[in-house]
């Protein structure tokens, strides 16, 4: 009646197996190390860079742990801080000779001690949240102003572009502030342009002025709607460029109308934090000015001329491009590296509708000549390549030429990046140093312990021989539950581990129900093993219900809540799961081991059971 089939204990020891292979990292620490990446997105962190690092070391004598090339950053690890500072300066004096032009971000971290074989399992510990971990954290102010602004631009662009097509005439497209302004000298050219602007661009409020001109500004819901796109174009790249440079678990959300918040648990160097978020390239296409006054400023003869600047094409030297911007990495859907028709490498550029019109203006103006595609970062301009134009372009074109596999590749990543769609700066910086994460860390787990020896010693005393079932039963869900975490990669913080602390006050419910249920049936002088069997049977319906209750209002503060509180309730969620299993399954497995094989049992420890004749026996009397 008691007894699990072979099948049944094979789980749950894969499953205790599973769960402390996958907890086991959380035991070992975190041990100094330093992170190497990119400080521009023009310099590319590879094995080369790996090989470079270690010559570094070992010409300072500085000995490491193990060095790793993770895809995205490079990482050594020590066995104490002197020797970490001692490397970072020795890698920092390597890679930058010139310290105003870092080409690498060197920066202090922490990395797990686990053993080699642990990693290559994919047995990671979790990652702890800004309070536990330490950090740094920026609230960004988005420039609103800005982003108008360069609507403001891109519409003077469509308007003169969509009067072109139609060959209505005007006077001249200026913008003064927010408002494009269009002039006219013959009233019906202005009666169908208003016909046709209001048409295409109804987010526009177009107004007819005394001197025969319209204005038009963008109405308050396309503002809004402005505003809006910019602060998550700007969450977005953000999101792009840090986790590109392997900080784990970055916490950016916006914050009111317009800031946000960036957190990078784990870096403590604020600086260097600050050269993280700055990294926020932006993209411009511009025509390459191939003029005679252009080709002598370059040779040093004289001044750029009017309207154009000079800029750096990588690998090629100076360049002249002008200044009037054509297209910005607003408009850009997709770059992926790939092959020509004559099977060079090729980068293919795929963008958007009002992208594909100007492209398709632009270009068939200028066949022959060359379109330059610039990257800003940190206000300085690169050009990333200048290719020619050979024929009309729409939404879908390619860039090839004197280029590697590699090189297209490259390019590809540089333009899909992603741009700002508005300018940021940073309004506050705090940093929590790792001495309070580390109190924090020890005090919560200090209150998880603790939690779980009051819950046991109640368990034991109370329902004697079963409360220590129910005690291995509590311990094997917390170790699931970590288990769990470390799978998923989640963030552990301050209110992740109250929810831990809860769950074990929740857990237990179950396995009270159980025994009080178990009690009840041998008041009613139901002998012990079938007193078992109908307690385990009859108590799991209202132990699903509640916990189904319980994991309705997790969900909805998952669903609904966001920071500390969706930390919660992931932590929540997880624990009424596992504690489903571990007070049912797991619990009735040790019972079922102890008291399964006993066929004439007379008797179960299970503390004192109060008849309702108020007469009260030991559970070690006969049922």
């Amino acid at each position: 009646m008691n007894r699990y089939p072979l099948w049944k204990y094979a789980i749950l020891l894969v499953a205790l197996l599973i769960g402390t292979l996958y907890t086991l990292p959380n035991l070992f620490g975190e041990a100094p190390a330093v992170q190497v990446s990119s400080a521009k997105v023009t310099v590319k962190v590879d094995q080369t860079l790996q090989s470079r690092i270690e010559a570094a070391l070992q010409q300072a004598g500085v000995t490491a742990d193990y060095v790793q090339f993770d895809g995205s950053s490079i990482k050594a690890r020590f066995g104490d801080t002197d020797t970490q500072l001692k490397a970072k300066d020795a890698i920092n004096k390597a890679l930058n000779p010139d310290a105003n032009e870092p080409s690498y971000i060197v920066a202090l971290n922490l990395l797990s001690r686990s053993p080699q074989w642990l990693t290559a399992l994919h047995a990671n510990p979790m990652y702890l949240g800004l309070d536990l971990r330490g950090g740094v954290h920026f609230l960004m102010q988005v420039d609103m102003k800005a982003a108008l602004t360069k609507k403001a631009e891109a519409l003077t662009g469509d308007v003169r572009s969509m009067l072109r097509e139609k060959n209505i005439r005007h006077a001249g497209i200026s913008r003064d502030g927010n408002t494009v302004l269009v002039a006219f000298r013959d009233a019906e050219q202005r009666a169908a342009a208003i016909d046709l602007l209001k048409l295409q661009l109804p987010d526009v409020t177009w107004t007819p002025q005394a001197d025969g001109g319209l204005a038009g500004a963008l109405s308050p819901q396309a503002q809004t709607a402005v505003q809006d796109a910019a602060i998550k174009q700007n969450i977005t790249t953000l999101h792009n460029r840090v986790n590109e440079l392997g900080v784990a678990e970055p916490v950016i959300q916006q914050q009111g109308r317009d800031r946000v918040v960036v957190q990078l648990p784990g870096v403590q160097d604020s600086a260097k934090a600050q050269d993280i978020i700055g990294r926020t390239a932006t993209l411009e296409l511009r025509m390459v000015d191939d003029s005679a006054e252009a080709i002598e400023a370059l040779k040093g003869n004289g001044p750029v001329p009017f309207g154009t600047e000079r800029f750096m094409d990588r690998g090629f030297g100076p360049i002249i491009v002008k200044r009037q911007v054509i297209l910005t990495g607003d408009s850009l859907n997709d770059a992926q590296s790939g092959f020509d028709e004559n099977h060079n490498p090729a980068v293919h550029l795929t963008v958007d509708a009002k992208g594909a019109r100007i492209m398709k203006e632009v270009s068939r103006e200028n066949v022959g000549k060359r379109m330059a595609i610039l990257l800003f970062e940190k206000g300085k301009g690169e050009v990333v390549t200048a290719p020619k134009i050979n024929s009309e372009l729409g939404n879908r074109f390619q860039i090839s030429g004197a280029m590697t596999a590699q090189e297209a590749s490259d390019t590809a990543l540089l333009l899909r990046a992603g741009s700002l769609a508005a300018p940021m700066e940073i309004i506050e910086s705090r940093t929590i140093g790792p001495s309070l994460g580390k109190e924090n860390i020890e005090k919560g787990i200090a209150s998880v312990t603790w939690g779980f020896v009051a819950v046991a010693a109640f368990m034991c005393v109370y329902y004697l021989l079963f409360g220590v079932f129910s005690s291995l039963a509590l311990g094997f869900n917390v170790l699931l539950l970590v288990a769990a975490l470390s799978l998923m990669q989640a963030t552990l913080s301050l209110p992740g581990i109250a929810a831990m602390a809860l769950a074990l006050g929740m857990a237990i419910d179950s396995n009270v129900l159980i025994n009080e249920r178990i009690r009840e049936e041998l008041r009613g002088g139901v002998s012990p093993q079938q007193a078992i069997h109908l307690g385990y049977e009859r108590a799991f319906a209202t132990i699903l219900d509640s916990n189904v209750t319980t994991l309705i209002a997790g969900v909805a503060l998952l669903v609904f809540g966001s920071g500390p509180i969706k930390g919660f309730a992931v932590v929540h969620c997880l624990g009424i799961l596992t504690s489903m299993f571990s007070s049912v399954v797991f619990s009735r497995g040790l019972v079922n081991l102890w008291y399964g094989r006993q066929k004439k049992l007379k008797s179960v420890s299970i503390g004192q059971i109060w008849k309702p004749e108020a007469e009260t026996t030991d559970v070690a009397a006969k049922a």
